[in-house]
């Protein structure tokens, strides 16, 4: 059985989250948002910030993958499951659950604007700016973090510990 310290709670995430619903709504007063949840991860952040959010929303989700069944990224993006409706003139909001490197990111949003959104903006739950190999302009950013492996609250290792209500580091020392 791993060992799991608590990194951030879930009343922490729950208190971000607030937050960022709130700027969120300020920031597309009068406009409908498109929010795009980048599964498996991205699950809980989605549907914790849309129960927040005012401004109406629509959902739409995908699965991208630049790993394949490696452990380092190729840098090639392949959409695995994509959006169901079209994002043309459409504000866009891609969910993420953590970013390191942004290459899946930088990618995704490369093949996302050729598809002419009206606007596209990033929030994610978690940030390792440590890792940053592309820099992508993340506008709603949740926690920074040091360069942790970090399950729960969407979160896995080997498909386990989603469910847990909080972010924790697996220490099994």
């Amino acid at each position: 059985m791993d060992k799991i310290e608590i990194l951030i709670s879930e009343e922490e995430i729950y208190n971000r989250l607030d937050e960022i619903a709130k700027q969120i709504d300020i920031d597309y007063e009068g406009k409908e948002i498109r929010l795009i949840c980048v599964l498996k991860g991205s699950l809980f952040v989605t549907c914790e910030l849309a129960k927040r959010i005012k401004t109406p929303v629509t959902f739409d989700f995908l699965t991208a993958s630049s790993y394949g069944n490696e452990t380092i990224t190729s840098g090639n993006v392949k959409i695995v499951n994509d959006l169901s409706e079209d994002i043309h003139d459409k504000d866009v909001i891609i969910i993420e659950d953590i970013i390191d490197t942004g290459i899946t990111l930088d990618n995704l949003i490369k093949l996302l604007k050729q598809r002419n959104p009206n606007s596209i903006e990033i929030c994610t739950l978690l940030s390792k700016p440590s890792r940053r190999l592309i820099n992508v302009d993340v506008k709603y950013i949740g926690f920074e973090i040091e360069d942790k492996f970090v399950v729960g609250y969407g979160l896995d290792y080997m498909q386990k510990y989603r469910n847990l209500p909080y972010i924790g580091v697996i220490n099994n020392s």
